[in-house]
């Protein structure tokens, strides 16, 4: 078979295309897992507001540490004891400016934090930055790290 100029064009566009396609699919499953990992951060809050055990424990891993912007660092039983017992109550969070960066099977979540508390009768309002990280274990995004921090 001779090659001519018109198969050598036919093939220099099929590897083209080709190449298009392929950073398309793999942004699509990041931008899936972005969305997952966004979903997974929304169930969290909720979980919180509602003092839901069982979601909390769901949603968070075994090995978590969560360190507040105060100094203080939780291990996940004490996180959950926390918000289960009621020992601090939320009455509203709300998370804006988030972005979500994923990396494999872990991902970066950063958000503001407005929310309304009450402990031990106290009513506290805080207003802190928060740095998350999120481990894909399995099928679920579990929450891993995260770190407040005063602005």
């Amino acid at each position: 078979m001779t090659i001519t100029r018109r198969h050598m064009a036919v093939a220099g566009a099929f590897v083209l295309g080709a190449s298009a396609v392929l950073p398309i699919s793999s942004s699509f499953a990041e931008s899936a897992d972005a969305t997952s990992v966004a979903e997974a951060v929304t169930a969290l809050t909720n979980a919180m507001l509602a003092a839901d055990k069982a979601q909390l424990e769901a949603l968070v891993a075994d090995q978590l540490s969560y360190g507040h912007s105060g100094g203080v660092i939780q291990t996940k039983a004490e996180f959950v004891d926390v918000i289960a017992s009621k020992k601090t109550v939320y009455k509203s969070i709300v998370l804006t400016d988030q972005t979500v960066t994923v990396a494999g099977d872990d991902a970066i979540v950063r958000h503001a934090w407005s929310s309304e508390s009450v402990s031990d009768g106290k009513t506290t309002m805080s207003k802190i930055g928060v740095l998350q990280v999120w481990q894909k274990q399995g099928s679920a995004w579990k929450l891993l790290a995260r770190q407040a921090f005063k602005v």
